[in-house]
């Protein structure tokens, strides 16, 4: 039987040799580069730039940013099979939620105004997330193996928590805040309460509910008829310590050249969108799509090869950690630099959202989900397209 990537380090291989690998030697190498040639470059690359070097600077800053990503997820897929689900799957969702915060930070902190760019990222993401890659997911799992069966008590434990962290992200403000933006008496109980839940959630799924985001079918049986028991957390990480410290390590060193090229990328897109007049929420699309492609393929993979737990808990709880993190996030740098942080969506948007969590609650409340019940999510997707440029 063939070994898995992570298990070939435990039969006495050195773990850095196997990681460092020639394609993660690659990534450091473009990734450090590209920020020190843009570095090096001074006022050479500040808006506004001739169309052409606008067109080809931000091109080559988004695709090493891509690059990074496709390598962020490599280390944290490796992590998450070696530590197991629920905790591996949290690794991977946390490493591309931070990589989202740092970006919408970035376009925050640099210049213009842009007010709306998490309230923006937030709705792309949930878009993204609910109708286009579970969308898919359950497509083409559902075409490969006919109905899934999932467990249902994790996946209604992520949309017990979706529903308020949605509604006072994106619907509360309208309501009690002023010109769609909390007051600044209104943030620091809106942070504390989400930051609680969020921090609530994760303590019982790596603790008591853990069974709940593990896959219904948990393998083969054994002679006696049982299914193998799982190494326990804390064995894990005696035993893998290395690896598992080398590849943190490279996975922090992944990330920071797409933190230090997030400042020159957000420059540039808000140039570049700018002159083409596009839609001021494509911004925050365009930074939904770049940090999640990564996870929406991994996502699609695992459906195909039938673990739609795995897809719902790399979906739903991308989605959990994104809300659950951002929004407190950016309301933090708005009380910190005195930006308005504009959050409430707009009723077109809203009225989206709703249909996404009424039909993800319907899906998810099916025994088995099927390739019907993809290409619904799907076509709401295409709705919020059609919206985004009406």
């Amino acid at each position: 039987m063939a070994s898995s990537p992570a298990s070939s380090t435990s039969r006495g291989s050195s773990p850095v040799r196997s990681i460092l690998t020639p394609a993660a030697l690659v990534r450091l190498g473009v990734g450090w580069g590209t920020f020190l040639a843009l570095a090096l470059s001074g006022p050479l690359l500040e808006p506004p730039l001739p169309a052409p070097l606008l067109i080809t600077a931000l091109a080559v800053i988004v695709g090493v940013i891509l690059l990074c990503s496709f390598g962020v997820v490599h280390e944290a897929e490796h992590l998450a099979r070696r530590l197991g689900d629920p905790y591996g799957t949290l690794v991977l969702t946390l490493s591309i939620v931070l990589i989202e915060v740092v970006l919408i930070a970035a376009v925050m902190l640099g210049p213009g105004e842009h007010a709306t760019i998490a309230r923006d990222s937030v709705m792309a993401v949930s878009m993204i997330i609910l109708n286009a890659v579970i969308g898919l997911s359950l497509l083409v799992g559902g075409l490969r193996h006919g109905g899934l069966p999932h467990n249902r008590t994790g996946a209604s434990a992520y949309l017990a928590l979706l529903v308020p962290l949605a509604a006072m992200a994106l619907a509360l403000p309208a309501v009690i805040g002023r010109d769609g933006a909390y007051t600044p008496g209104q943030e620091i109980p809106i942070i504390v309460l989400t930051l609680a839940l969020y921090v609530f959630f994760l303590v019982r799924q790596m603790g008591p509910q853990a069974a709940d985001f593990r896959e219904v079918d948990a393998g083969p049986a054994t002679a006696t008829g049982s299914a193998p028991a799982a190494p326990s957390i804390r064995e894990t990480l005696t035993r893998h310590r290395g690896e598992l410290i080398a590849r943190v390590a490279l996975l922090v060193a992944t990330v920071l050249p797409i933190v230090l090229l997030s400042h020159d990328m957000a420059a540039l897109l808000d140039d570049g969108l700018g002159r083409l007049g596009a839609p001021v929420a494509l911004s925050g699309v365009l930074i939904a799509m770049i940090v999640f492609l990564p996870e929406a393929i991994t996502s699609v993979r695992a459906a195909l090869g039938g673990e739609i737990q795995r897809v719902s808990n790399l979906c739903h709880g991308a989605l959990v950690s994104t809300v659950g993190l951002t929004i407190p996030a950016v309301l933090v740098i708005g009380l910190f630099t005195g930006q308005d942080v504009v959050l409430a969506e707009s009723p077109a948007n809203l009225l989206l959202l709703g249909v996404t969590l009424l039909l993800s609650v319907t899906t998810l409340a099916a025994r088995k989900v099927t390739a019907l019940h993809g290409a619904a999510h799907l076509v709401v997707f295409a709705v919020y397209g059609i919206a985004l440029f009406s």
